[in-house]
């Protein structure tokens, strides 16, 4: 906890799960049979022109992620009810121990089981972006960049308008979470393409990050307590 906010909301950490999602899109979208992971509105729009166009089966690649993503969501909330008083582990921490066992699973999952690999992954972004929606106060996603990009915009306006700085500095943030996601799509796709459905593995180490500044913040809380 710093200044009244938890670690979970701190630039650092939203950078670090900004790039992660960034590659998880990448890596579905390329060696998950087009799906994307995080983008849940593409693959909406795609559900519904398979449809149009008789697909059905097809149909269902993209609406398998799309319920996925919902049981994310209701997993977070579950979670946090059990774990946001635990005296030992907080709940950010135990999502992404959970979101980083999965990605590991992913990565031994051949072609033939895309579908699979599709809702883990699926499953694991909405934990993700429904677990760290907060950045210094101001709401955010990490697994993509509508919102972000729509705040960003709005905050810089506000700053030519009323020369309000902490308005632009939010801007700044917003967009740079953005700027990493692209980082991090760019590097995903890199490493997909070389190493396949191997990638996600890579991922694993901007999440590990996160989760060694929750660990580190909060083993510096309880020595301040300590004293």
């Amino acid at each position: 906890m710093r200044n009244g906010r938890h670690i979970a909301e701190f630039y650092g950490v939203g950078a670090l799960l900004a790039f992660s999602g960034g590659f998880l899109d990448a890596y579905t979208y390329i060696s998950r049979d087009g799906v994307f992971a995080n983008a849940q509105t593409g693959n909406i729009v795609l559900f519904g022109l398979n449809l149009s166009e008789g697909n059905f089966l097809r149909s269902l690649t993209y609406l398998i992620p799309i319920v996925s993503f919902m049981l994310g969501v209701l997993v977070v909330e579950m979670l946090k009810a059990k774990f946001n008083e635990h005296p030992k582990v907080h709940w950010h921490q135990v999502i992404l121990m959970i979101e980083m066992a999965v990605i590991a699973a992913v990565g031994f999952l051949p072609d033939s089981m895309n579908s699979a690999a599709n809702v883990l992954v699926s499953l694991t972004c909405a934990m993700q972006v429904e677990a760290f929606r907060r950045m210094n106060g101001n709401p955010y996603a990490t697994t993509m960049c509508t919102g972000n990009l729509r705040s960003g915009t709005d905050n810089l306006f506000q700053f030519i308008s009323g020369g309000d700085k902490q308005k632009l500095k939010n801007a700044l943030q917003y967009y740079g979470i953005i700027l990493i996601f692209i980082c991090g799509a760019g590097f995903g796709a890199v490493m997909t393409k070389t190493l396949n459905t191997r990638a996600s593995w890579i991922c694993l180490i901007s999440l590990c990050s996160a989760l060694t500044v929750l660990k580190a913040d909060e083993m510096s809380e309880k020595k301040g307590g300590d004293v």
